[in-house]
C-alpha cells in the first residue's frame, strides 16, 4: 500500500496472493479513502464557515463605514447651524438680565442645546476614521486625570472608585483615543450606578495583549444588551445617542483590538478594551 497526494492507492498483489490477501488490502484501502474523504469533508466545512464568517466582518464593516460616513455629514450640518445659535442665546441672555423668568426659560433652552451639542460631538468622534498617533503615555497617570475632572459627578453620585492599575506602566497608543474611550467606559458605569456604588478600573498584561477593565456594581447587562451593546445607536438610556460603546470599539479596533463585555459574578458589569501587543508595547519599569 502506497499513497500519493494524501490518497491511498492500491497496488496489485503478487502472484502468489490468496483472494483473503486481496480482499485485506481493498478494505483497507476502502477505510482510508473514507477516511480522506470525510476529512476533506470537514476542512471543506470549516473553510466555508470561516469565509462566511468573513464575509459578514466585511459586510459589518462596510455597513459601519457607511454610517460613519452619514453620521459625519449630518454632525458637521448640525453643528453649523447651532453655532448662530448659541450666539443668539448668549445675546438673549443679556437683554434678559434683568428678567428671572426669561432667564429660567433661557437656561432649559441653553441645557437642550447642550444635550444636542454632546449628541453632534459623540456624532463626530464615532465617524472619525483616523490612524492612532502613538506615543508611550504612563497608562494610571491618564486614569488618573480622568477621574478628577468627574470627580464632582462621583461625589454625586456617591461611587466609590478603586483603581488597580500600576503606576509604571507605559502604553504605546493615541492617548487621545484611549482617554475618549474610558471616558465613555467611566460614564456608562456611572449611568448604571445612579444611587452609588463602586466603580473599579485595573489594567493585566496578559500573553497578547494588555487589557483595561472598568467595572461597576449597577444591575449588569442583558442577554440582548451583551449581544448589541456595541452596535452603533443601539441603547437603554432614555434620550441616549447609542453610540458610547460604538466609539470605544472603533477605537479598539484603530488599534487592532477588541472591546469584551460581560457580567461580574458578583453583580454588575464589566467591560474591558484589549490592547494587543502589535503594533505597542509595555515598558515595566519606568520612572512615575
Amino acid at each position: 500500500m502506497s499513497q500519493s497526494n494524501g490518497l491511498p492507492r492500491l497496488l496489485t498483489p503478487g502472484p502468489g496472493a490468496d483472494l483473503e490477501t486481496v480482499l485485506a488490502a481493498w478494505h483497507e484501502a476502502t477505510v482510508r479513502l473514507e477516511r480522506t474523504h470525510e476529512a476533506l469533508r470537514e476542512e471543506v466545512r470549516r473553510l466555508t464557515e470561516e469565509l462566511a464568517a468573513k464575509n459578514r466582518e466585511l459586510a459589518r464593516k462596510e455597513r459601519l463605514a457607511l454610517v460613519g460616513q452619514m453620521a459625519s455629514h449630518i454632525a458637521h450640518e448640525v453643528r453649523n447651524s447651532l453655532m448662530p445659535v448659541t450666539l443668539y442665546l448668549s445675546l438673549l441672555r443679556r437683554r434678559l438680565a434683568q428678567d428671572p423668568e426669561g432667564l429660567q426659560m433661557l437656561d432649559k433652552l441653553q441645557a437642550g442645546l447642550r444635550s444636542l451639542q454632546s449628541a453632534v460631538t459623540e456624532l463626530l468622534h464615532f465617524s472619525s476614521d483616523r490612524d492612532p498617533q502613538r506615543r508611550p503615555f504612563l497608562l494610571r497617570r491618564l486614569l488618573e486625570e480622568i477621574l478628577a475632572d468627574l470627580a464632582p459627578q462621583l461625589q454625586a453620585q456617591k461611587i466609590r472608585c478603586e483603581l488597580d492599575v500600576p503606576r509604571n506602566q507605559l502604553l504605546v497608543a493615541d492617548q487621545e483615543m484611549i482617554r475618549r474611550a474610558v471616558v465613555n467606559l467611566v460614564l456608562n458605569s456611572l449611568d448604571a450606578m445612579p444611587e452609588g456604588g463602586v466603580l473599579t478600573i485595573t489594567s493585566v498584561a496578559g500573553p497578547d495583549g494588555l487589557e483595561l477593565e472598568v467595572a461597576d456594581t449597577g444591575p449588569g447587562l442583558s442577554d440582548e444588551a451583551r449581544r448589541r451593546a456595541l452596535e452603533p445607536f443601539y441603547t437603554t438610556k432614555p434620550g441616549g445617542t447609542g453610540l458610547g460603546l460604538a466609539i470605544v470599539s472603533r477605537i479598539a479596533e484603530a488599534h487592532g483590538g477588541e472591546v469584551l463585555l460581560t457580567n461580574c459574578p458578583e453583580g454588575g458589569a464589566a467591560v474591558t478594551l484589549r490592547i494587543p501587543y502589535l503594533r505597542q508595547m509595555l515598558v515595566e519599569g519606568a520612572a512615575a
